[in-house]
């Protein structure tokens, strides 16, 4: 898990050197009216930071396999209004957020990433396999937004 926990550390530090070097303008700007601005993106990856940090604790108890409900990325966003928010603040959240996610990955043993998963589509895998594919999603968006 070293290099995950690098990884996730190197994303925060580049997204937040990014992000505090961006006007509100650059990151509300949409490139076409049913996409998300680079704010908007960031705003999923705060819901998907929310729900993850969710996940990756609860399966420490939780029965499993663990099942992964699905949540709807287009209605958190909207519901959230991050185009409307405050950069600075979303920008601090989403670095929080992540931070604490850093840290309960940090936390697992080889035992708990070991840990069974049952994801929507009724596939069976590992709570490792849950982490790898957050930090993944995180890097992926962060790279639409660090265009």
């Amino acid at each position: 898990m070293d290099e995950i926990v690098y990884k996730l550390e190197s994303l925060i530090t580049k997204g937040v050197a990014y992000i505090s070097q961006s006007s509100d303008a650059e990151m509300t700007q949409k490139p076409l009216p049913e996409k998300w601005s680079r704010k908007e993106i960031l705003g999923h990856l705060i819901d998907s930071g929310i729900n993850n940090l969710q996940r990756f604790t609860e399966i420490q108890t939780a029965n499993k396999p663990f099942k992964i409900r699905q949540y709807k990325q287009d209605d958190l966003v909207k519901a959230n209004n991050y185009q409307d928010a405050e950069l600075k603040e979303i920008a601090n959240f989403w670095a929080s957020i992540n931070n604490r996610v850093c840290y309960v990955i940090k936390q697992q043993t080889k035992e708990t990433l070991s840990y069974k998963i049952e994801l929507p589509s009724d596939e069976i895998s590992d709570l490792r396999f849950l982490i790898e594919d957050y930090v993944d999603h995180l890097e992926y968006h962060l790279n639409q937004i660090v265009k």
